[in-house]
């Protein structure tokens, strides 16, 4: 299956890259973050919402509504990275108007709560967006996942090789890649941001979750028809995973499988995205060609 999705014009140096913080307040400065950007050639505009709060948010629901409404709307702003995730977009989704970002798109990045945005500009304005570092993950990330990034934006070849893992489910496809976080795919289901996963292939990734309520969500998606017609299943990082005093008896892997077991598409567990400090850039929306055989596993864009 083709994409029709509206892949926005790479980065060159000069131009200018928005940060905004649609979700949770930021709990200290940036700074690192912004010089990585400029060292990057790029020139930072900060948002209102940087320095703002209000209670956990990054100011009030307006205000992080009218700071993200800016960005989409100047022509001269490139690219729009969110500056964390936490909580809070879901609450300013539908008050943001993405008319002028349809007609002149650009780059989206984050990942986590920021999964709100990547669902709805896929599905109502069918533009990719990247899944990536934040700025207030760049001080604990690694070189290579933050040097991702940099050849997302700028339209560099994107490619990654893993090594054999027991779990995967052999096989290969090309499609579009969609997904983001577990929790916030789920919370999507049956609203106007919710994506079509029909010949897709599927990323997911998850950060402090009990297993039983990471098997009711893939659950869940199986009994809304989401995972019968994919192209394939991506796994990335469950991090920080919890487990009830008496046992759930299943790992992450095994949770999936066992929800997947009547569909035949390629799975790959232990993708390097999500909520990991090695968390690679993959690019939403985008035509990817997934390979996994019983010695490696290949994700191209």
């Amino acid at each position: 299956m083709r994409s029709q999705t509206i892949l926005p014009p790479y980065l060159k140096k000069g131009d200018k890259i928005a940060i905004t913080c649609p979700a949770k307040k930021l709990p200290h400065d940036i700074n690192s973050s912004i010089a990585l950007l400029e060292s990057w050639g790029l020139e930072v505009v900060l948002g209102e919402t940087v320095y703002a709060s209000h209670f956990q948010f990054a100011g009030d629901d307006e205000l992080r509504a009218r700071d993200l409404q800016r960005f989409l709307d100047d022509g001269d702003i490139k690219a729009i990275i969110a500056a964390r995730g936490g909580y809070g977009t879901i609450r300013i989704i539908d008050d943001v108007d993405f008319s002028l970002f349809s007609q002149n798109p650009k780059w989206l990045i984050g990942f986590s709560d920021i999964t709100v945005l990547h669902s709805h500009i896929h599905q109502n304005h069918q533009v990719a967006t990247i899944h990536g570092q934040m700025p207030l993950n760049v001080p604990d990330a690694t070189k290579p996942s933050l040097e991702s990034l940099r050849k997302a934006l700028f339209g560099e070849k994107l490619e990654y090789l893993l090594t054999y893992n027991r779990y995967n489910k052999e096989g290969e496809a090309s499609a579009p890649l969609i997904g983001g976080n577990l929790s916030l795919l789920v919370m999507m289901t049956g609203s106007a941001s919710e994506m079509d996963y029909s010949g897709k292939i599927l990323f997911i990734e998850d950060v402090g979750e009990y297993l039983y309520a990471i098997d009711r969500m893939m659950w869940s998606l199986k009994r809304a028809g989401k995972l019968k017609d994919l192209a394939g299943l991506i796994v990335g990082g469950f991090t920080g995973t919890k487990d009830n005093d008496e046992p759930f008896g299943q790992n992450v892997e095994e949770i999936v499988l066992k929800v997947t077991a009547d569909y035949n598409y390629p799975i790959c567990f232990d993708f390097p995205a999500g909520h990991l400090s090695d968390n690679h850039a993959i690019i939403f929306g985008k035509n990817t060609h997934l390979r996994i055989d019983e010695k490696e596993t290949s994700l191209t864009f």
